[in-house]
């Protein structure tokens, strides 16, 4: 069963390559509008990505393959960094100056090789490789996964964890940190009185102090850079697709790095989770996928925009 479907996806990669459209035609603003407009394109990011209008895109929010994990992808992990390369330069080309590329990886044991057994620092070495590129990066957030399955993966407890990374453009990236703000932890009565509070100053016994008069002022509290969200089972979910991302992730980026009217692309659309979160969410947004059944699937979830999800639950800031 396994050998059919890794064989199916094989057959679709194929099957995308000679049944892709022809954008040889398209290009610039066009290309951009005809990518929004259709919610998924069938075709090669390598090539598509680099012919799209320089300066015409806020956030490239993307989950790409990961290296030597599924039928899809048998991009070595020694060859992983060489093979990305070309995106994040479209990428870079492609984003506005406030603009950002938020990048979710995961690390892996090595199968083979010299480095069998341990952890493969590829994705260490491309966080480096787009920081040399010229992206700056500004922050590694953590997602944290409740019902992460084990692996066999000893002598070692289970991935828990993958690693998501903010790069921007330039210095003053767009960010909303109000966007993404959690319930304060004390109840109304002690926010109240904190409000009314005109001394509010207190030191640490280490010597710091902070004035916490104006620490209810905000809304909410930071939700720091620890993101909590379910792993989304396309078997317990209907979604066609080997990796889904679940949409509590995409809508915590999305929200915060992306303007309320942006422009949001993901050059690896798989299902397009980050298309229908980001259209829900009033942007313009759409998506690349090279085989036939992921962008099919994707086409499905945009038109039906069923929210099959729960929304991520943040780790609330631990200081008030």
């Amino acid at each position: 069963m396994k050998e059919q479907r890794d064989l199916k996806l094989v057959f679709d990669a194929k099957l995308a390559a000679e049944t892709s459209p022809d954008f040889s035609r398209h290009s610039g603003q066009a290309l951009l509008t005809e990518i929004l407009e259709s919610g998924i394109i069938l075709g090669d990011a390598a090539e598509i990505m680099p012919r799209l209008p320089s300066h015409s895109v806020d956030l490239f929010f993307t989950s790409p393959p990961y290296a030597d994990a599924r039928a899809y992808s048998r991009i070595h992990p020694d060859r992983y960094v060489e093979w990305f390369l070309p995106f994040a330069r479209a990428m870079f080309s492609a984003v506005r100056p406030t603009g950002s590329l938020v990048l979710n990886i995961k690390n892996r044991v090595a199968n083979r090789g010299p480095l069998r057994g341990q952890r493969h620092p590829y994705v260490y070495q491309l966080v480096l490789a787009l920081q040399h590129m010229g992206w700056r990066w500004l922050e590694t957030y953590i997602w944290a996964k409740p019902n992460a399955v084990p692996g066999k993966f000893g002598p070692r407890t289970k991935d828990s964890f993958e690693y998501v990374y903010h790069f921007a453009r330039s210095q003053k990236p767009y960010f909303d940190l109000d966007a993404i703000r959690v319930p304060y932890k004390a109840n109304s009565a002690e926010i109240e009185r904190r409000k009314r509070d005109t001394s509010g100053r207190r030191n640490t016994v280490a010597g710091f102090g902070r004035d916490r008069t104006k620490t209810y002022l905000l809304g909410g509290a930071d939700p720091g850079n620890v993101v909590s969200v379910s792993q989304t089972y396309n078997q317990h979910y209907g979604v066609d697709h080997t990796a889904a991302m679940p949409e509590g992730l995409a809508e915590f980026f999305i929200k915060s790095v992306s303007p309320p009217d942006g422009v949001v692309l993901d050059p690896f659309a798989g299902s397009a989770t980050t298309v229908v979160v980001a259209r829900r969410l009033g942007r313009k947004a759409g998506g690349i996928e090279i085989h036939q059944r992921f962008a099919e699937e994707g086409k499905r979830r945009i038109a039906q925009d069923i929210a099959f999800d729960n929304q991520g639950l943040l780790f609330r800031a631990t200081a008030v």
